[in-house]
């Protein structure tokens, strides 16, 4: 496995023994119910007022919500999953030129999580990519398939400037200014996980990816529309995200639990995966740039709430957190103060 990636087409028929969760931490996926009131925002509604507070409720309540009418054109949406579709679909020779285990790495394909650190791995495959700047990045993104750099680059584009948008509502929702979280994040850094995980044997034994939070700011999930997996953790419960048509799901990561000061969630979430399909989903995460310092504003720890976390810089926690398991307590647990 630490030389191979799972998509190489090998059909397995029981689970390979370094994929097997110990008993007390497995999906149960029985247990699992179908999160049916997910909140669906339509952004293109045209109705500010109704957007924001929305979006209010959501990020208070789940940590995360679909979006619809979103200004990401159709065309670039199936021109992504497209392309993603082919590039793991290559012969395991020509994706394996690209394999690393490596995490400093800025283009790199891989498989489960941290190869390196885990002691039970994760059943994924994924071509983790830097997106901004484009022009620095792109280059070094693989020349196959042939339209991959050229669809990509649009596709990035196009869902930085709906994080933007988000993120403008986001601090208008806390009572701020609509620029105050983007000026606090600075120039935002922007990465990819295009993630496939192939039909598994025995999917109740194991994960896509294991329950955790994102250490960035934002995070745009495109799904596969006809495959679920995303599950997210609410009032102790795992509930089953059901694909939305046309919608990406947004969830708030680390740092905007801490620019809220505690008043948003960033969503524990996990990708399981099941027996007869493979599925596809594409992650894009807007990161604040290193040096940003996150400190919640005044107006939100003056109001007779203290800061809940000291300040850090944006470098100092992703460090931390890519120096533990995935799967641990909160990182921003250790930044209380």
């Amino acid at each position: 496995m630490e030389t191979k990636v799972l998509s190489s087409g090998i059909r397995h028929t029981s689970l390979p023994e370094n994929y097997v969760r110990p008993e007390s931490d497995r999906p149960r996926l029985s247990e699992v119910a179908d999160c049916n009131n997910v909140p669906v925002i339509d952004l293109g509604c045209g109705e500010r007022e109704l957007i924001v507070k929305q979006i209010a409720q959501a990020c208070s309540e789940y940590g995360f919500f679909q979006v619809i009418n979103h200004g990401v054109p159709k065309k670039a949406i199936e021109d992504m999953l497209k392309v993603a579709q082919e590039f793991f679909q290559l012969p395991v020779e020509e994706k394996m030129k690209l394999y690393s285990d490596d995490p400093s790495k800025t283009m790199r394909l891989s498989t489960s999580f941290n190869v390196k650190k885990e002691t039970v791995h994760n059943w994924r495959d994924y071509l983790r990519l830097h997106c901004h700047p484009l022009e620095k990045y792109s280059p070094e993104w693989p020349s196959n398939p042939s339209s991959f750099r050229a669809i990509v680059s649009n596709y990035v584009k196009e869902v930085r400037e709906l994080g933007f948008r988000v993120e403008e509502a986001i601090s208008e929702s806390l009572g701020l200014e609509k620029s105050s979280i983007r000026e606090v994040l600075g120039e935002q850094g922007q990465h990819m996980a295009v993630n496939f995980y192939p039909p598994c044997p025995e999917p109740e034994l194991t994960y896509g990816l294991p329950a955790h939070t994102d250490p960035n700011a934002l995070t745009i999930l495109l799904q596969d529309t006809q495959v679920s997996g995303l599950q997210v953790l609410k009032d102790g419960k795992w509930l089953a995200v059901k694909p939305h048509p046309d919608a990406f799901v947004v969830n708030l990561g680390d740092q905007l639990q801490a620019l809220s000061n505690g008043k948003y969630k960033s969503v524990w979430h996990r990708a399981v995966v099941n027996s007869d399909r493979e599925r596809m989903s594409v992650a894009s995460f807007l990161c604040p740039s290193d040096d940003a310092v996150i400190s919640a504003p005044k107006q939100l720890s003056d109001d007779g709430s203290p800061a809940v976390y000291r300040n850090f810089t944006y470098d100092e926690y992703y460090k931390k957190f890519w120096s533990r398991n995935l799967d641990q307590e909160h990182c921003l647990e250790l930044f209380k103060n």
